[in-house]
């Protein structure tokens, strides 16, 4: 008989009650998928390690305050921080991650939002409606893939799974797509910039 596991919710509640241990059963629960997202931005061991470290620190902290109240939403709440940290860690070594074609990093995730003033959040907006219109323009598996991975943050065994091919076909399609991207911004000398 299949023993029953905590939801995410309760465990969460239990550890603001004092349960120390309910933090660790959440913390191996989601390593993996966390840790592997961080990977997937920057593309180093240490820093990555690092920004897990500091995303459950930010967690607890959090937790400890009593200030979470993202009911059932454990896990996009964490990934979210994470997230944020990531793009903290691009914009205190002043730098943009390369974007290559192995590369899936969301160029507008790192982009500075505070202080844009409106000439700049105007040509945000260009420059993400232009992405969308050349992102229509590719085929439907390659646009689906890269809408999944960019804008769903969904991960390659995700897609894989949602849409009925292996990861190595999910991966290919967001490969093509990302080279079919870069040739149609040369061929149309097109200039993505904030």
């Amino acid at each position: 008989m299949k023993q029953s596991t905590p939801t995410d919710a309760v465990l969460v509640s239990a550890y603001m009650k004092g349960d120390e241990n309910s933090l660790s059963i959440l913390v191996t629960r989601h390593k993996q998928r966390i840790y592997s997202f961080i990977y997937s931005k920057v593309f180093d061991r240490d820093i990555s390690e690092d920004i897990f470290q500091d995303t459950f620190i930010k967690v607890i902290r959090t937790l400890k305050r009593g200030a979470y109240n993202e009911e059932g939403k454990f896990l996009p709440w964490v990934m979210r921080i994470a997230h944020n940290l990531v793009i903290d860690h691009f914009r205190k070594n002043n730098r943009m991650p390369k974007f290559e074609n192995k590369d899936d990093f969301n160029i507008f995730s790192v982009l500075s939002d505070n202080s844009l003033n409106i000439e700049k959040r105007m040509i945000k907006g260009q420059v993400e409606s232009d992405v969308r219109r050349l992102i229509e323009e590719l085929p439907d598996d390659q646009k689906e893939v890269l809408i999944m991975r960019m804008y769903k943050d969904m991960s390659f065994k995700e897609i894989s799974e949602q849409t009925g091919v292996s990861i190595n076909t999910a991966l290919g399609r967001m490969r093509y797509a990302l080279i079919n991207l870069r040739k149609v911004i040369e061929k149309h000398n097109i200039v993505l910039t904030n």
